[in-house]
Parts: structure tokens; sequence; C-alpha cells
């Protein structure tokens, strides 16, 4: 997204399981952009992790982007509205039906902020715009946040601009948001994702085929059932009689026995699923082995290495 907007220098702030971040991301040349790695010793909060990985003595516009979200956000137009108000800060905001998991946002005058109300009680709640956690920033202001310590750019620094007469706005978005930082959450846009309800230039691997993609070394077996949509990771075996779909993502690697049926699931790389095996609406982490005839129900995750003895049933 962000080299879709022409945004090439990009910054990665992380502090837990660098090396996996690394080995997935790489320098970032095959996104378009220039990745580079701002590394954590300690965790130094939303505040910090921006102080730690930019300098503010350099040139030119800061845009923070949240790891936790899946958002198809028009930046040009953030942008072009952070330019037109003259604003020094600007803060993506998008409506929520309950807010009170979130940060409150209130706006003025053609939306300049008022005041922060950080995840209130449902009588406190004055409005249903969020911050999105997208932040476009002036650089300079970064100066105002303490090196080497935590700090919290919605708790501290953003009423702390605000109260001192910062020009900070505040921009209502209409395209797609979720918070990713749930396991709910975290399927829910797996499933947005397959039904097209987010605006990406990526698409899996493999070629699209009515709804399912199917990417290169896939075994399926006689008697297949794969029912759209639905993603097969590289190198998956399906074997015969078994049924994937709908809504279902496997990763690399993953096989699938005789007679089993995975719907809803999100199945990481190199899962085996035993045969008969029943997984519905579910989460398995990389390298979890289910036994024949488990049943694995909606809403449990799996972590990654765990094994599930044969008829076990995990369901709600």
């Amino acid at each position: 997204m962000l080299a879709q907007h022409g945004i090439t220098e990009v910054i990665l702030s992380c502090s837990y399981l660098v090396e996996e971040v690394r080995r997935t991301m790489g320098d970032g040349a095959v996104y378009g952009v220039h990745l580079r790695y701002a590394v954590e010793t300690e965790p130094l909060g939303t505040a910090g992790g921006i102080r730690n990985s930019v300098n503010p003595a350099d040139s030119g516009l800061v845009i923070v982007l949240n790891g936790d979200i899946l958002t198809d956000a028009d930046l040009g137009a953030l942008l072009a509205f952070h330019a037109e108000r003259t604003a020094r800060v600007t803060i993506y905001l998008t409506r929520v039906p309950d807010p009170t998991r979130y940060g409150l946002v209130e706006l003025g005058d053609r939306g300049r902020i008022r005041d922060f109300v950080e995840k209130p009680d449902p009588a406190r709640v004055t409005t249903d715009t969020i911050n999105a956690g997208v932040y476009v920033l002036d650089r300079a202001l970064l100066a105002r946040i303490p090196p080497g310590r935590m700090v919290s750019i919605e708790r501290e620094i953003f009423p702390a601009l605000v109260g001192d007469g910062v020009p900070c706005y505040g921009w209502i978005g209409s395209g797609y948001w979720i918070d990713i930082g749930s396991p709910e959450k975290y399927r829910q846009a797996q499933l947005d994702l397959l039904a097209g309800r987010v605006a990406t230039r990526v698409t899996p691997a493999g070629p699209w085929m009515g709804g399912r993609w199917i990417a290169d070394g896939v075994t399926l077996g006689p008697t297949v059932t794969l029912v759209s949509p639905c993603v097969i990771g590289a190198g998956s075996r399906l074997d015969p009689e078994c049924r994937v779909g709908p809504n279902a993502v496997l990763g690399e690697d993953c096989s699938v026995g005789r007679g089993a049926v995975v719907e809803g699931a999100v199945l990481w790389e190199q899962v085996d699923v035993g045969e008969r095996a029943l997984l519905r609406d579910c989460i398995v982490g990389s390298g979890a082995r289910v036994g024949a005839g488990a049943q694995i129900g909606p809403g449990v995750v799996l972590r990654s290495d765990v094994a599930v003895p044969d008829y076990a049933r995990l369901w709600p």
C-alpha cells in the first residue's frame, strides 16, 4: 500500500522475533520499497518506537502505520487533507459501531482535534470516530518524544500537542479497516480478503480459479472437493475425498487427510490434518498435527507445533 502511494522509504520498528521478521520481509525490494529495521532492545511504547526509528532532524513528513491493523486507506487523500489544513499532525479516523474498545477522537471545525477519550465507559461515548492507527506527522515534532524510554503517543504525545495548540486534525476515511489484534478479528480479516472487501494489489500465490487460489506444487487427490473461496499454499497435499472450503486458507506444505473437512479455518504452514478430521472456523499454528477423526470447532486457536490426539474434540 505504501508503494502504491509513492512511499518507498520504509522503517519497520520491531522487538519481538526480529530475525523471523527479517527473514520474511527481507529488504522490501519484492514490494517495491527500501525496507530498513529499527530494533527495540526494550519496549518503548507507541511513541518511543517512532522516536527510536526516525531522526527528527531530517526533513520531510513521517507517516506512521500501526502493525496490527489491516486497511486500504487512501493515503493520497490523507496527505492532501494534511496539506490543505496546513496541519502538523493528521490522524486517520474510522467509524465503528462499538467505540468503547478504542481511543475516541472528538473533532471541531474543519476536522481540528478537540479532545481524546481513551477506551471510555459507554456513558462517556461522545462520538463513533476512533484513532485508526495511521498518522501523518511533522518530523520536527518527534523531538518532543523523550528518547530511550516507554512513551505512548495516544496518551501522552497527542493530548499534549492538542493542549499546546499545535494544529492537529482528524481525517475520516471511508475505506476498509479492521484491528487484527485478536484471533477473532485476525480470522475475520482473512475472510474479508477472500471476499474481496479489501482493496489490495496483493493476491494469494497461484492462479485464480473461480474463487480458488491454488499455488504451485499442490497435489490434489481424486474426488477432492474445493469450495470457493479458498487458498491452497504451495507444496500442499490434499488426499482423496477431503473437502476444503469455503473460506479456508492453507499455508505452504499443509496436508489434509482422506475424508477430512476444513472450512472457515486458517491454517499456517506445515499443518497436518488427519483422516476424517473436522476443522471449522478455527486458527491452526505452523507445524500443528490434528489427529484422525479429531474435531476442532469455532473460535479455537491451536498454537504452533501442538499435537491433537486422534478423535479428540475441541469445541465451544
